[in-house]
């Protein structure tokens, strides 16, 4: 620790950007407009090493940092090659598990922004001859679509189909264990959504009651999948993936990702893919290294809440994650927060549903500037803005450090790793920084102010 401070989209004469990398990389039309309405423009690395071999058909285990686009990178990809083509393909096509009900809610909500309109029938009433084929649909020419149903008329395209009540609508569901398994019953039943997100407790539930299908099941994607790999949760995502792979037959294709994959992970992982299945990295530990300042704090450990909430009080973070290793400690500390005046909330595995969301939704909203939560609880969670992570233990170690730490300088930001230790802590912090080729800054509270260690 150092002591010192392409060519252009398919759709002709049409005004809509379209993006020449995206549109590179094979990704329909589509979902080139629908990136453009968030300003996204150029594949993040991630995307351009994984999204071509996804739309190739090959299985795949991937990781990269956290923040570099890894929900768009399989969602675009599977739902190009199975939504907007499924007259072969029967509600779930596609099915993603994830490890807690947050990122599940998290992952819907990109798959509900990459939909939206989908379902619409554009208008194709103009009989200009030169308006027929892919071009005219949306469609690019690489689309599965495009042109692949004799019983379209030429240029008839995706609208001809939807016009005809050919296929039901093309949904998301959620379905998680701490919501009411009735309505999810109802919901897979009356809405038939073609895209499943859940944990995989709740759809091996669903599974074994006969209410999720799991015949013609396209694809199957373990986010986080070194969470669902990891010895608590693997009892329930080996049997469910299991049962997939027995129920979706050959044509079944896997994949799994997040921001670390070790290898006994991927070990338990790579028994329900197939023979062909490839990895793939994407170096994060640039992000780690150049958009992440990192600082360590010295505390006994009987001093950690007060040093906490000095810290916050000297530093006034836009918007503060506190990691702590203990549940049963997260309520605490935030209470004592709330006691200083600092506005503060919580975020743990035992909490009521409605609570968890009141407390994300006060944290996105600004309501709160400090959200005291653990490694699982955030997990894969995207939350805008947030200038600061602490952590008031070193949690697992390596990993840990990269996920907790991947929660800020997230899309091109830049933000603060904040580590509060006692002596061991901070030799295992150091062992750390070598290890991940990164520079800690030591730094000491004094009258109020955070200096640098070696100025005080």
């Amino acid at each position: 620790m150092k002591n010192t401070g392409n060519k252009p989209g398919p759709c002709a004469g049409d005004n809509d950007p379209v993006n020449k990398s995206f549109d590179a990389l094979g990704t329909d039309a589509f979902f080139v407009r629908r990136l453009a309405v968030r300003g996204i423009t150029v594949p993040t690395a991630v995307q351009e090493l994984v999204m071509p071999k996804i739309f190739a058909g090959e299985e795949l285990i991937f990781s990269s940092a956290t923040g570099t686009g890894k929900t768009f990178a399989y969602l675009i990809p599977l739902l190009q090659r199975f939504a907007l083509n499924r007259r072969e393909t029967g509600p779930p096509g596609i099915i993603v598990a994830a490890p807690t009900y947050e990122l599940c809610s998290q992952i819907k909500g990109e798959a509900d922004f990459l939909l939206e309109g989908i379902n619409q029938v554009p208008d194709l009433a103009d009989p200009d001859p030169a308006a027929s084929g892919p071009a005219a649909s949306g469609l690019s020419e690489g689309s599965d679509l495009a042109g692949s149903a004799p019983m379209v008329p030429e240029g008839a395209g995706r609208a001809v189909v939807k016009a005809a009540g050919t296929f039901p609508p093309v949904r998301a569901g959620l379905c998680i264990g701490s919501a009411n398994i009735s309505r999810q019953v109802e919901t897979l039943k009356k809405e038939k959504p073609f895209l499943v997100i859940g944990n995989p407790g709740r759809l091996l539930q669903l599974a074994r009651m006969g209410k999720l299908s799991l015949r013609g099941l396209k694809a199957l994607v373990f986010d986080e999948g070194d969470r669902l790999a990891a010895k608590e949760l693997f009892e329930e995502t080996g049997e469910f993936a299991g049962l997939a792979r027995e129920q979706g037959g050959p044509s079944l294709r896997c994949y799994a990702c997040s921001a670390t994959m070790p290898e006994r992970a991927k070990s338990r992982l790579l028994p329900f893919f197939g023979p062909e299945a490839g990895t793939a990295k994407e170096p994060g530990r640039e992000v780690l290294r150049d958009s992440i300042e990192h600082w360590v704090l010295f505390s006994e450990e009987r001093k950690k809440t007060r040093t906490l909430v000095s810290f916050l009080a000297a530093v006034k973070p836009r918007k503060a994650l506190v990691f702590i290793d203990a549940g049963g400690r997260i309520g605490r500390v935030a209470g004592l927060l709330q006691n200083h005046k600092i506005s503060a909330g919580c975020l743990y595995g035992g909490m009521d549903k409605q609570a968890r969301r009141n407390a994300l939704d006060d944290f996105r909203k600004d309501r709160i500037k400090v959200l005291v939560t653990s490694d699982l609880a955030a997990r894969g969670l995207d939350i805008p803005g947030v200038s600061h992570i602490v952590a008031l233990d070193m949690g697992t170690g390596e990993e840990s450090y990269i996920h907790r730490a991947g929660r800020t300088a997230r899309s091109g930001k830049r933000g603060v790793m904040v580590t509060i230790g006692d002596e061991a802590e901070l030799r295992r912090l150091q062992a750390l920084e070598k290890k991940l080729g990164i520079v800690i800054y030591p730094k000491a509270l004094y009258q109020g102010r955070l200096e640098r260690a070696g100025d005080i």
